[in-house]
């Protein structure tokens, strides 16, 4: 079964609006079987429209679209499905009642042409709109295919697909076409060239498939398996999930949703260990990812931006001959900072990041993009030597990054 989406909307276009309704939709269509090949977006306009209505028939069994139900003149969506698809719209009564009573309890005066809203296929269904003035449509044609029509503000259109579109889907199509179901796997610490080439004889299996997805400071591999229900889909992901991790080790943090800085802050509970942040070049951004995590504050215990070369010396008594010596950019003064901030939040881990993050600062010595980061225990303190690419963004983002997974490591 294979579908397609068309978002519909001159605003996307030009960039004024993401498009969340049509990433929402895509997450749904897998759990009934359904595969997405294409997803489209067109302007307001009737022709561009009609081509990319008809060339999504011509491949896809259902086509969804997003958007253009309202009242003014350039929202065209329906009328133009009603052309492509052969069917007449018809004034729904009760969907023209609900649009006077929506006015009504506002006390304004209802448009006339608002009742262009309550125009439905006669060969089709209505999709109720309780939050809207618009109710979507199934479009029905004689081969056996269907054109879904859903509005565009994401307050009504997530309704509706919850609550009327799964309903249909599940009426028409069952399980037959089966389930599609993914995992992902989240790796810090190795670029995406390196795992692909220690994954690699599994990237040739088709069913599940595995695929490498490159994200600032991470790789992740989506794992994807088509089966007959949702058990047999968990199993076959599983099973390939334990293969990639017997090959990729703990280089593999987390899977789905789950970050990294949720991660430390389990494993910190999980030890009882209280943690202390010293950053510099990273502005406070690791400790803002801790303070992210519900419940951080049973282990999370200070963090300090000593961004001045003064703050490193009287806030964190980073001695000042190792900061003329050095440079603040060195290893000496990161494994100071972290021995630094661990005696002032009285931690038992303290973590430090200092580095030139650009786009200035850097010389032929230190370049943009060194980075120095330090861990310091009751077991003694080590440090790490970094160099990120990128723009300010990025190599702040990396830096944390590694310095997040530079303590989860600790803790395994």
């Amino acid at each position: 079964m294979l579908a397609e989406i068309i978002s519909v909307g001159t605003e996307l276009l030009l960039g004024q609006i993401v498009d969340t309704n049509a990433a929402y939709l895509s997450k749904l269509l897998p759990e009934f079987g359904i595969d997405l090949h294409y997803r489209v977006t067109v302007g307001d306009n009737e022709e561009r429209l009609t081509e990319a209505l008809r060339q999504a028939l011509s491949r896809s069994d259902i086509v969804f679209t997003i958007g253009g139900l309202g009242p003014t003149e350039d929202d065209i969506t329906r009328e133009t499905v009603a052309k492509v698809v052969g069917d007449a719209m018809v004034l729904d009564e009760e969907a023209a009642e609900h649009m006077r009573s929506f006015f009504a309890a506002r006390g304004i005066r209802m448009p006339e042409t608002n009742f262009k809203q309550a125009m439905v296929p006669r060969r089709g269904r209505k999709l109720a709109n309780p939050l809207g003035t618009a109710p979507g449509a199934v479009f029905e044609t004689d081969d056996g295919k269907a054109v879904i029509v859903l509005p565009g503000p994401p307050g009504e259109f997530v309704p509706m697909v919850n609550e009327c579109v799964t309903l249909y889907l599940r009426e028409r199509f069952g399980q037959a076409s089966g389930i599609i179901k993914s995992r992902v796997l989240r790796i810090a610490g190795l670029g995406e060239s390196s795992v692909e080439e220690i994954v690699k004889p599994l990237l040739s299996s088709r069913n599940p498939t595995v695929a490498p997805l490159a994200s600032v400071g991470e790789v992740r591999l989506r794992i994807t398996a088509k089966a007959s229900g949702p058990e047999e889909a968990e199993k076959m992901l599983d099973d390939m999930d334990q293969k990639l991790v017997a090959k990729l080790g703990n280089s593999v943090f987390g899977r789905d949703e789950e970050t990294l800085e949720q991660v430390v802050v389990r494993l910190l509970i999980e030890r009882g260990l209280r943690l202390g942040i010293a950053e510099s070049c990273t502005g406070g951004l690791i400790a803002n990812r801790i303070t992210d995590v519900p419940g951080c504050s049973t282990t999370f215990l200070a963090g300090v931006v000593s961004y001045s070369n003064k703050a490193k010396q009287d806030i964190l008594g980073v001695p000042e001959h190792l900061l003329i010596e050095h440079g603040a950019v060195s290893e000496e003064v990161a494994r100071a900072m972290a021995e630094g901030v661990r005696k002032v939040a009285r931690a038992d881990i303290g973590i430090s990041v200092t580095g030139i993050a650009g786009p200035s600062g850097g010389t032929p010595e230190k370049p943009v993009g060194l980075v120095y980061m330090a861990l310091a225990s009751d077991k003694g303190t080590v440090a790490y030597r970094h160099r990120f690419m990128g723009s300010r963004k990025d190599i702040k983002w990396r830096s944390s990054q590694a310095a997040l997974d530079m303590l989860r490591l600790s803790l395994i």
